[in-house]
């Protein structure tokens, strides 16, 4: 049977955090839509003391196996996103065999759980430098291919709700997701010019190893006067998104169907920015 086409037909996505939950996730309804894609994750831990499991290159292989059983193609890399070589690599790599760069997903993160004065230096310094200034590296790697290939296309940043307003014991996290408003504002005037635009996704807890860190049940039973952001009224109630609840936006948003969309900020969180 003949294989239908998706809105990303011939074109390519390239993906950084992809080994497992959202990014895994964006990958493989990606491929289903035709696209094909270029992965990297740094498939290792980032920060010590943190109470979820990083993704490792068995997860990273398993993103394989779900594009290549789509019927796309995909260049997959451990890569770490402190690195602007492993990034630049990548995406040679995949412009190189696909021909092209249409679509870039910045969505690799760290996360950690403290009172903002009690930070431990190092993971202050590893959260802006995973969670915003890897995503400016993505864009360093990628924008130089996007224009030269004259395709236009789309950029977006998976952000946060906690880009968006405040969040007890994630101080440093809130600050490097707010961030990524400024440099997507920022970047979206620039680029504007090639018809490349670029917004940012907000999402609110997402059931992902990374989102059920079970340090969150802790803070919240141990503080719950500050921790009322994350246990607070939602318009749309409780429990986590899936992570299908961010890829339909993404999907919408990094397609033709969204050509006069750019400089947004798109929660998906229930609501839980609003509050």
């Amino acid at each position: 049977m003949a294989r239908s086409e998706g809105r990303f037909e011939g074109k390519v996505v390239f993906i950084t955090g992809a080994a497992r939950g959202q990014g895994r996730a964006h990958a493989r309804r990606f491929a289903a839509e035709g696209a094909n894609i270029i992965a990297v994750d740094v498939c290792a831990p980032v920060l010590p003391d943190v109470s979820y499991e990083s993704a490792t290159v068995e997860d990273l292989h398993e993103t394989v196996r779900l594009v290549e059983q789509e019927g796309r193609g995909i260049v997959a890399h451990v890569a770490d996103v402190r690195d602007q070589a492993s990034l630049d690599a990548a995406v040679a790599e995949g412009v190189d065999r696909f021909g092209r760069l249409d679509v870039v997903v910045a969505n690799a993160a760290v996360a950690s759980y403290h009172l903002t004065w009690e930070v431990p230096e190092e993971h202050w310094a590893t959260v802006l430098d995973v969670n915003l200034t890897g995503v400016w590296r993505t864009v360093k790697a990628s924008l130089p291919a996007m224009i030269e290939a004259g395709n236009g296309g789309a950029i977006t940043f998976i952000s946060s709700a906690a880009g968006l307003r405040g969040y007890s014991y994630l101080g440093h996290y809130a600050a490097t997701k707010h961030g990524l408003v400024g440099l997507m504002r920022s970047l979206t005037l620039e680029v504007g010019q090639y018809d490349i635009r670029v917004n940012s996704l907000h999402p609110g807890a997402v059931d992902t190893v990374m989102g059920n860190d079970p340090d969150v049940p802790r803070i919240i039973a141990e503080d719950p006067r500050t921790t009322g952001a994350y246990t607070g009224q939602r318009p749309l109630g409780g429990g986590a998104q899936l992570t299908d609840d961010i890829s339909n936006a993404l999907l919408w948003l990094s397609s033709d169907e969204a050509r006069m969309v750019t400089g947004i900020t798109l929660p998906i969180d229930a609501g839980a920015a609003m509050r």
